[in-house]
């Protein structure tokens, strides 16, 4: 199935036409639940992973252990939000069966290091013309702890993984999973339409009398440009919104080329 982002209630390059100087072509992935495989770009689907190859750990012992679950548990629960929405009434007792309530936590020590990386997101650089890498490599993995890093602003902490796909022959089938992890950092399995969309740099790093011109803009009209300039989702390229924290300083993540 074919995804396509609706055109713009307000053409930006139209208004401000500097901001053709401002541009970046990115891919958004439009994920939706699904069965993908390893041969697939998907966001929480399996990895092409070597057979050989021993399946990163996070061993940090500082994590933020609160609202812990079993993957199954998550799982479950999902299910049956998914099978009882839109239900005129609320489901029974027994239609709740095995699953235990939402406010219940695992024993903090299921969360021993180290801890199994969960994937996040696997990514074909043939079907994602934005994405920038090692030029011999085809294929790129990312994967995190599934526990909150006071460390790290209470993220989780990211790994990269470059490979060569076609040097991939034995695939690991059943890799280890965390015991317990923060229900946030699994994510559903699903099939990714990628289309490629153009926005905006962020307003705060464009040329001041522009921002000026833009902000007089948006009191006059009512318009947000930060929701007009950004794609949406997940995405891959194109440039970061600063929606949410303002601007910050990041702390490079080493990718591992395999």
């Amino acid at each position: 199935m074919v995804r396509t982002t609706p055109a713009r209630p307000v053409d930006l390059a139209a208004a401000f036409p500097a901001l053709r100087e401002h541009t970046a072509v990115t891919t958004r992935l439009h994920p939706r639940p699904g069965a993908p495989t390893v041969i697939d770009s998907s966001v929480g689907g399996p990895l092409l992973w070597p057979a050989d190859e021993p399946w990163p750990a996070c061993t940090d012992t500082d994590h933020e252990v609160i609202s812990l679950h079993r993957p199954d548990t998550v799982r479950q629960w999902r299910a049956f939000r998914a099978a009882t929405a839109g239900l005129p009434y609320d489901p029974t007792g027994a239609e709740r069966a095995g699953l235990p309530p939402w406010d219940f936590s695992e024993p903090p020590e299921l969360a021993r290091p180290p801890i199994p990386l969960v994937p996040v997101v696997q990514l074909y650089r043939r079907e994602m013309p934005d994405l920038v890498g090692p030029a011999d490599a085809d294929l790129l993995q990312v994967l995190w702890c599934p526990h909150l890093h006071p460390d790290l602003e209470y993220c989780p902490r990211v790994e990269l993984r470059w490979r060569r796909s076609a040097e991939v022959t034995a695939v690991l089938t059943d890799p280890p999973e965390s015991a317990v992890l923060f229900e946030n950092h699994l994510p559903t399995p699903c099939i990714v339409h990628p289309e490629q969309v153009t926005e905006y740099r962020d307003r705060q790093l464009l040329p001041a009398d522009l921002q000026a011109r833009i902000v007089a803009w948006q009191e006059q009209t009512g318009n947000s440009y930060q929701q007009l300039s950004a794609a949406k989702g997940w995405r891959v390229g194109g440039f970061v919104c600063w929606a949410l924290s303002g601007l910050t300083r990041w702390r490079a993540r080493r990718a591992v080329p395999r």
